[in-house]
């Protein structure tokens, strides 16, 4: 065999061509493997930096007057965000505690920030674990691709001994294309794996820093949302409603807040 014709055995297309059914087997489950993790890397990579870049806007809204009604108009244009979810969670909670008149006392209060914080913790784990999806494919390519190439390679090489034995010929013609079958499903675990291995650890630190900034945000809300408590101000500004609702709620608070004042009012009315 002259070199060319060597040269022409030793091609990817036909190294997969001359393997037998294990060594075909796995290369192919490694090339899947590869596709598969390249379509995560690239989901995380886009996904993350939206993420990054919306969060830098809630924060800036979030730092503004009336900052959470310029915040849920914000909001509205992506009800899929991870903070969306997190801010309708906390806010349904806020709404459902007005709508009982549960905030009226003073354990109320105190009962109703305990409620959104609980609220905003357990909707923020359901979201990050949502973003978690994809790391376990990219963390099992990137730790079993390369044992499964060195399993290829290692059937590949018995089998090229084989072949040697067989024909009694330890020309290089003969051991090249035998060998070099078994050391490309070690290449492809190679190259299955690195990618993975590097996504791998670029999602995990993109998905903590956008953990730290999720906390971040639903922390500013819970603060704007006690605030608005303390100053018995108990409407969400991103929800206005209606005069006749706002004017019962704060009679409502007000025979709450000042029993004496309304037992006056009453006394004085003769009114119910």
């Amino acid at each position: 065999m002259n070199p060319a014709n060597v040269a022409a055995h030793l091609s990817p297309l036909q190294l997969f061509a001359q393997a037998d059914l294990i060594v075909k087997s796995i290369m192919v489950l490694l090339a899947l493997a590869s596709v598969a993790s390249w379509g995560v890397i690239v989901d995380k990579l886009f996904r993350f930096r939206a993420l990054q870049r919306r969060a830098a806007r809630w924060l800036e809204l979030l730092q503004t007057q009336r900052s959470l009604a310029q915040l849920a108009t914000a909001l509205g244009e992506f009800a899929d965000d991870p903070f969306a979810r997190v801010y309708r969670a906390v806010v349904g909670e806020w709404r459902e505690t007005w709508r009982q008149g549960l905030q009226h006392s003073e354990s109320g209060r105190e009962s109703l920030k305990e409620r959104v914080a609980r609220v905003a913790l357990i909707t923020r784990g359901v979201e990050i674990e949502q973003l978690q999806r994809g790391l376990p494919v990219l963390a099992t390519v990137g730790s079993v691709a390369p044992f499964v190439g060195l399993f290829g390679t290692v059937w590949g090489i018995i089998n090229a001994f084989q072949g040697i034995a067989a024909s009694n010929n330890t020309s290089l013609a003969v051991v090249a294309p035998g060998i070099a079958e078994a050391l490309f499903a070690t290449a492809l675990g190679l190259v299955a794996a690195i990618p993975a291995v590097v996504a791998y650890n670029r999602a995990s630190g993109d998905l903590n820093a956008y953990a730290n900034r999720l906390d971040t945000l639903t922390g500013l809300v819970e603060v704007q949302l006690s605030r608005q408590l303390e100053a018995g101000d108990f409407v969400v500004d991103a929800e206005p409603v209606s005069h006749e609702h706002a004017v019962h709620e704060h009679v409502v608070h007000e025979k709450h807040a000042r029993p004496e004042l309304h037992a006056a009012v009453r006394t004085v009315t003769g009114g119910a």
